[in-house]
């Protein structure tokens, strides 16, 4: 069975690998425009993204790099915010988050999800109207919260008793009445991988319904007239590809809505059934589009309020991977090739980026699967299966576990790995002390360096041990200052 297939229905690209691999394409060259962004063609043979040839900017930028198509990115936004009246949409940052992307969210009429602190200085350093930001977090600092009912956020989603206190005591400081939401752990465990499903009972995140922490956390709410009970929140995981769960979820949700009416004579005017719609990893995954997920989502809320007679509530989504997910890519140059004899006479291709786990940790942590090419070239030469890897010391260092590529890929060629955009450079680390790459996008034959590439120097600079360091004795650092140098520059629009 291919890896692509899955016997219950659409594959979700986070569940744990099925035995086998998918066959070889007919076409090792061809772009399947539902992995990679729109602007993505090949011009003789060469990958073009935003009217740009990559290899022109692998060339000014270096690599590995984050390529982002800004229209790709700004029509996934729009047509959230477009599909159905009636619902409000939050990207959620944690996704990928910047100044200049929480300036577009804006633009395109969406709100914006943020979770810890410093997502939400990005947002205020971008303008972003704090009425339209909602605070996600287990365990938000005093700080965080101080910080956002200074801010007056539109919501804080509450997640524990002592947060409630915590977050009542601050309001009340400030005279205000914090709106919030109270985060609702259902039951419910998508289809996806253990790691990143996020209703059901044995998990950090909500107050259960089964024990009746819900129910007390509503009561505690409504106890502080320092807080306002605005609604529910619930979220069942992430890169889920059908709607079975949700049902069961918005199911349950109003269920406790029905509840606090009957109990405390107050209907909550909103119901946030969370994000972690899929997308397109790998051929064969069929994600629903905007339009088709949310008349799901609100016809499955409207007919549940319907049956408790309940008046149907603001209903809110937080997509992030599926407004930032494709519209990205990873480009690597490779540096080592080689074949490496397995058990019973069989051999694997190695491919070796310059990047790896430090930029893209999914691979490694969800044994996520994704799509590669070469970049800088058609070939015609036949397909092999070729592991691509990375360059740290990790053996688990895998950016694509099974790849197609053509039997003539050698150093210097250019590999770009489509669906980079979600989670990858919000995830990256300096394992190995490796500067994390830049994000720079790309529009109408135009660049902008939206987040620049790290270099040696602030590594270094985070060491106290550290003096006077001086850039003419690290040639690396001295070329990556002058690449940044030059982005800087092609940024103007």
């Amino acid at each position: 069975m291919s890896r692509s297939a899955h016997p219950a229905g659409p594959r979700h690209a986070d569940v744990l690998p099925e035995a086998g691999v998918a066959s070889a394409p007919n076409d090792v060259n061809a772009l399947d425009p539902a992995i990679w962004p729109t602007s993505a063609q090949r011009v003789d043979g060469v990958l073009h993204l935003g009217e740009l040839d990559v290899t022109a900017l692998a060339g000014e930028h270096g690599t590995p790099a984050f390529f982002l198509d800004e229209d790709d990115l700004r029509a996934r936004a729009r047509a959230y915010a477009a599909a159905f009246e009636g619902v409000d949409v939050y990207y959620a940052g944690k996704a990928f988050l910047c100044t200049a992307l929480a300036r577009w969210i804006e633009e395109e009429g969406l709100g914006l999800d943020v979770c810890t602190g410093g997502e939400l200085a990005v947002a205020l350093a971008a303008n972003f109207p704090a009425e339209r930001i909602s605070v996600h977090g287990n365990n938000k600092s005093r700080n965080e919260l101080q910080r956002a009912v200074d801010a007056r956020v539109g919501h804080v989603i509450v997640d524990s008793f002592a947060e409630i206190e915590r977050l009542a005591e601050i309001a009340a400081a400030q005279g205000i009445a914090q709106r919030v939401l109270i985060r609702v752990t259902v039951g419910v465990e998508a289809h996806t991988h253990e790691f990143i499903a996020t209703a059901h009972e044995d998990q950090k995140f909500g107050f259960s319904l089964r024990d009746g922490s819900a129910t007390r956390a509503v009561a505690a709410v409504l106890s502080h007239d320092s807080l306002a009970l605005a609604g529910l929140h619930s979220h069942i995981g992430s890169q889920i590809f059908e709607t079975t769960g949700f049902e069961v979820a918005a199911h349950r949700v109003v269920a406790l809505a029905a509840a606090i009416r009957d109990e405390h004579g107050i209907e909550v005017d909103e119901i946030n059934l969370g994000g972690g719609l899929g997308i397109a990893y790998v051929t064969g995954d069929d994600p629903e589009t905007a339009k088709q997920t949310l008349e799901r989502l609100t016809g499955i809320v409207e007919i549940e309020c319907a049956t408790v007679g309940l008046q149907v509530p603001r209903i809110s989504v937080e997509p992030g991977r599926a407004i930032v997910g494709p519209s990205a890519i990873t480009v690597y140059e490779v540096g080592t090739v080689k074949d490496v004899t397995l058990d019973g006479g069989h051999s694997r291709k190695y491919v070796s980026v310059d990047g790896g786990m430090s930029d893209n940790i999914r691979t490694a942590l969800y044994d996520a699967a994704y799509t590669c090419t070469i970049a800088n070239r058609a070939s015609r030469a036949e397909p092999v299966l070729c592991r691509v890897v990375g360059k740290h010391c990790e053996s688990g260092d895998v950016v694509v576990r099974d790849a197609w590529l053509p039997g003539d890929i050698t150093a210097g060629d250019l590999l770009a790995v489509a669906s980079t955009g979600a989670y990858c450079r919000s995830m990256a680390s300096n394992y190995n002390h490796v500067p994390r790459p830049p994000v720079v996008a790309v529009r109408a034959g135009k660049t902008q360096v939206i987040v620049r590439r790290e270099t040696e120097a602030d590594l270094l600079s985070l060491d106290p041990g550290v003096a006077d360091f001086d850039p003419a004795k690290h040639p690396g650092e001295a070329i990556q200052g002058a690449s940044e140098g030059q982005s800087r520059g092609s940024a103007q629009r």
